[in-house]
This record gives C-alpha cells, structure tokens and sequence, in this order.
C-alpha cells in the first residue's frame, strides 16, 4: 500500500530546534511514523513536553538542552543517536533563524553569525551523520529553509541570504551524497509558531499577511511536519536535491517591516 511507504517503522531520527513549533510538530509525526527521536533544543522544559508525547506514542525521546549554534554540540546529536539507538537514519535541521535588521545596522559579524546558525551547524549535524547512515545502508536529510530564501523583502538581508545558502547547500550535498543518502529541504512560508505569535496577536497585521497569501491563511506547524515525515520515508524515495515549496502560495514577502527609506 502506497500509505505503507509513510511508515518509518524502526528509524532513529535527531530533530533540532525541536521544543516547540515545526521541530516540535515534525518529532510527534516522526514519532507517529514508527521512530525514535533525539530531540534538541536551548529550552529543557520544552523538550520534555515534547518527549512525552512521543513516549506516549509508544516510541523512545532522548533529550538533549544545548546551544546548537556550538558546532560540537550539534554534531553530538548524531553521536548520541548511535550511541542510544544504534543506527541514525533520518536528520531535520530545523533550528535557525534571525532576527530581522536594516541594511546599514547588518554588521559582517551579524552576516556571518546568520550564516553559521543557519547553514553552518546544519552541516555538522549532517556531516556527522553520513557515516552513520551509511552504515545502514543510507537515509534522509531534510533542512528547513525559508521563502525568504529566493524572495526579496527589506529586513531580511542576512536571514534570505542564510536560507539561500541552506537551499542551495541541498542541492550540492544532494549530489555529494547520492545514491544512499537524500537531501532535500522544505521552503517555509509563514507558518503560526510563537516565533510568529507576536506578530500574528495584532489582528490588523495578521490580516494583511493573510490576505496577501494565496490560501488566505498563515500555515500550521503539523502541515510542515507532514511534508518533513515525506521527506524522510520512503514515499519520497525518487526525490533528492528538491525544495519543497509550503509557503501558502505566496511569490512576495507578505510581512512588511515598513522600514525606512535611506
């Protein structure tokens, strides 16, 4: 059954930025798949809401409180899921992030530290796990980009220029890795996590988001969790190298900063 290739019976998973939001959401539905996660986040208590829904799914949680922007500590993560489960099969590199700025207050230093929270550590989470994967007999990789990645909107000068990167380091590594290992990364749009909840409180601004997107509404954590779960099984076995577009529709940012002109 075609539904069947959904399944992730036996699989270990590590999920990062994963203590709430779409890590959160995309370790449940892991979970649901039939595996067992490694879940990492700054916020123990978070992740410990987190494992608990995946235990009480009947599957295992290990848990893991760091800074992720510590390449070391991201590369653990694969190391532990060796270590507790034997084998590793599926990575999401989900933490990331920046904060919006202006042009001119974008400092190289800022550039360079959206670069490494971004890119560089989902690398070495990634690079950790090949040999591991291979071991196996191979796995998946799913990197969460960012609309904001092949879109130009003011603000997001070092957050865009990070998430293209992380797009086209996909790509690349897809080709490195191939035939074993898939690569591919889930282009998000506005998606209504607490990242998004300040925003998404003032009813004016929520609105005009959504009437800026197509679908007429910000997106749900589980619907970016359902395309990582196909990602990561076997149901997206002749897809490498891809970005997968859950943006809503948009093909202009629908956040404006209202930042000033020069």
């Amino acid at each position: 059954m075609v539904t069947e290739m959904f399944g992730l019976p036996g699989a270990v998973a590590v999920v990062t930025g994963a203590g709430r939001g779409i890590g959160a959401a995309s370790a449940i539905a892991l979970a649901e798949a039939g595996a067992d996660v490694v879940i990492s986040a700054r916020t123990g208590e978070q992740l410990a809401e987190v494992a608990a829904k995946i235990e009480a799914l009947g599957r295992k949680a290990v848990v893991v409180a760091a800074d992720l922007s510590d390449v070391d500590a991201a590369a653990g993560l694969a190391h532990l899921a060796a270590e507790q489960f034997g084998r590793l099969d599926v990575v999401v590199n989900n933490v990331g992030g920046t904060m919006p700025n202006t042009f001119l207050t974008t400092t190289p230093d800022y550039l360079e530290e959206a670069f490494h929270f971004n890119v560089t550590t989902a690398h070495a989470l990634t690079s950790a796990a090949v040999p591991l994967m291979l071991g196996h007999g191979g796995g998946s990789v799913v990197n969460i980009a960012s609309v904001m990645g092949r879109l130009a909107g003011r603000g997001f000068l070092a957050y865009g220029t990070a998430k293209a990167a992380l797009t086209h380091y996909t790509r690349l590594a897809a080709v490195d890795l191939a035939p074993r290992i898939r690569v591919n990364a889930i282009d998000v749009g506005s998606v209504h996590t607490s990242a998004l909840d300040v925003v998404a409180r003032d009813e004016k601004i929520r609105t005009s988001m959504e009437q800026a997107t197509p679908l007429r509404r910000l997106g749900r954590p589980d619907e970016v969790a359902a395309a990582v779960l196909y990602l990561a099984s076997r149901a997206s076995g002749y897809t490498t190298g891809s970005v997968l577009r859950v943006d809503g529709g948009i093909g202009a940012p629908n956040l404006d900063f209202d930042l000033p002109d020069l």
